[in-house]
């Protein structure tokens, strides 16, 4: 799920098929079809509401036309070796670039200005990179790996920082990532042998304090609200939970009928939508207190 800045727009995806609707109306604009008999498994909106990516099992990457959900791209074969899927997505800040993340050992950067090459590849260990997420300032990207979590520097595309995350815990891979707003912190999810919610200090890359703990399956994704006062995870154990970040305390949970794939928050922060393995987009509000001490 992907929901443009200005709430006007949400996207999903489910096996080959992603659909544009609206949010205001709740009804379905349009169904985009390029990805033909591949499964989509990551989804972008760009945060200047112009663009959607979409990437495929099989390496494919489309760049669409929010405004219309027309292809603005033929489909491109962004990651080429054998089993090289696009599990992840991400746009900068500015918007000027798209990064993508694969199972061959790189990630990949493309202008949105003609959806070429920009730059060389970042190159890290040969394994799933699950989840990337570029820092709010744009200068630093940090790639979630069954192995590990690195940062890199956007201008020299060089590692600045490496640690095991959750691998460091029962071998658990780190699924999600999502920074704080202000950049200070970075949020990751663990895996089934580490079904845990860790913080890191950004300066320092150490853990600060001690893991959340509430889920008991792996967690699929992650995600803060806009001023980085609550964090929502989706879990394979069919929960969606909302944790206040100053305590590190679960204020509610959801609960899907099947296991929660991903999640965001709706542009408003009043809301959070959820989709499960059952195929069903859920949304869910957030509790009233909570927003009552985000104006206050």
């Amino acid at each position: 799920i992907a929901v443009s800045l200005d709430g006007k727009r949400m996207v999903t995806a489910s096996w080959s098929v992603v659909r544009l609707w609206d949010m205001k109306e709740g009804i379905l604009l349009k169904r985009l079809e390029e990805h033909r008999s591949s499964t989509v498994d990551a989804l972008a909106v760009s945060r200047d509401g112009r663009f959607i990516a979409s990437g495929d099992e099989k390496g494919i990457l489309i760049a669409w036309d929010l405004s219309i959900g027309e292809s603005l791209t033929p489909a491109i074969k962004a990651h080429t070796s054998s089993g090289s899927g696009i599990p992840s997505l991400a746009f900068s800040p500015d918007s000027s670039l798209l990064a993508t993340s694969s199972g061959d050992g790189t990630i990949k950067l493309w202008s949105t200005k003609n959806w070429d090459p920009q730059g060389n590849s970042i190159t890290h260990s040969k394994t799933n990179a699950c989840c990337i997420r570029f820092s709010p300032s744009g200068v630093l990207l940090a790639i979630a790996t069954h192995t590990n979590i690195k940062i890199y520097d956007m201008g020299t595309r060089e590692c600045v920082a490496s640690i095991k995350g959750h691998a460091a815990f029962n071998g658990s891979y780190n699924n999600s990532l999502a920074w704080m707003p202000h950049g200070t912190r970075l949020f990751s999810a663990g895996g089934d042998t580490d079904p845990t919610i860790r913080e890191w200090d950004t300066s320092t890359w150490k853990q600060v304090g001690d893991p959340w703990k509430g889920h008991f399956k792996s967690i699929r994704a992650i995600c803060l609200n806009s001023n980085g006062t609550l964090l929502a995870s989706a879990s394979d154990d069919r929960g969606v939970r909302v944790w206040r970040v100053s305590d590190r305390r679960t204020i509610v949970v959801f609960k899907h009928t099947s296991a929660v794939q991903c999640v965001t928050f709706s542009a408003d922060d009043r809301r959070i939508l959820s989709g499960d393995q059952n195929k069903a987009i859920f949304e869910w509000p957030v509790p009233e207190e909570e927003m009552i001490h985000q104006v206050i």
